[in-house]
């Protein structure tokens, strides 16, 4: 009897034992499911400062300690991107982030995310698109960047413009803001010229060679409207090798985007005039949204412009990119 009573015990500890075990399992199992699924598309981490900031700031916050399993997919090629897309959403992903390359062609893509119940949030630049097809726009505004710079630079009150203007890649968000402010300057006033419009891609070598290629061919000019940080740098390059002066009280003005701190530290130095502000840090809003849910279709991030007659190294050191 006592035998009997002690298997029956044995039996009921190791049945005990294995449920223990089984919920336990479960339990990870479950705390996996937990995680939100986000698949985020970018532009190259490469392209750019600014780029690597907002790659960095991403990262930082889409990680498993603050309960995502995030997938990231890098491209600046636009059709690329839609392609990455639609494998996120084969893999049943919660959440689509894009960053997208240009601003057109993601209707159908969009399209399919919703009715996969996949909520899709746009950072850094904007779509051409339904609003209906996306949660929320955590975003720059690009108009008013151009817009800032433009009216910047026809305040200096020059008696004549003529700009090499260099764009990034075309059809992105950021260079049909930035283009379009100017665009329109030129077209409304006689004494604004461009002297060559051409696209660099965001890289720095390309447009040292398309300013060179300028000064080769001897056409004046006064002022450099680089679209972003890397592209100033480089036209600055081809500048220097030929001896010609640029920044406060030089014979070229000098504007950039982006707010890299060694670009501030351009201004502050006096060799670069202007530098327009790009807020690459929104990974913490789209948390936010994610969590809580969207109070606003757009989100514009607070961004300003720089001068280097104005600009300080507290300037520098609270919104430089590093």
């Amino acid at each position: 009897m006592k035998k009997g009573l002690k298997k029956i015990a044995s039996i009921i500890l190791s049945a005990a034992l294995l449920g223990s075990m089984a919920f336990s399992i479960a339990g990870c199992q479950k705390s996996g499911s937990d995680l939100i699924k986000v698949g985020i598309i970018n532009n190259n981490p490469d392209e750019s400062g600014y780029r690597t900031a907002n790659v960095n700031d991403l990262k930082n916050t889409f990680t498993e300690e603050n309960g995502y399993e995030a997938s990231f997919f890098y491209n600046n090629k636009n059709e690329e991107q839609i392609a990455a897309a639609k494998g996120f959403i084969q893999d049943g992903v919660d959440y689509l982030l894009i960053s997208a390359a240009g601003t057109t062609g993601w209707d159908s893509v969009l399209q399919d995310a919703q009715a996969a119940g996949i909520k899709v949030i746009l950072f850094d630049r904007t779509i051409d698109c339904d609003e209906s097809l996306y949660e929320c726009a955590i975003v720059s505004d690009m108009p008013k960047e151009g817009e800032t710079a433009v009216n910047w630079l026809a305040a200096q009150g020059l008696d004549e413009y003529n700009i090499i203007h260099i764009q990034g890649v075309m059809g992105s968000s950021a260079q049909v803001g930035r283009s379009g402010a100017l665009d329109d300057m030129v077209a409304a006033n006689d004494n604004w010229n461009i002297v060559v419009q051409q696209t660099a891609e965001w890289n720095s070598e390309t447009a040292q060679q398309i300013v060179q290629s300028v000064i080769d061919s001897g056409e004046s000019f006064n002022v450099i409207y680089a679209e972003n940080d890397d592209m100033a740098m480089g036209a600055v390059q081809a500048l220097d090798q030929a001896g010609i002066t640029h920044g406060v009280d030089g014979d070229v003005i000098i504007m950039g985007f982006d707010c890299n701190a060694w670009a501030l530290e351009e201004l502050l130095a006096g060799n670069w005039n202007y530098d327009g502000q790009c807020n690459p840090f929104q990974a913490s809003t789209i948390d936010n949204v994610i969590r809580n849910g969207a109070t606003q279709k757009i989100v514009y991030s607070e961004e300003k412009g720089f001068d280097a007659t104005t600009i300080t190294q507290d300037d520098i050191d609270t919104y430089g990119i590093r």
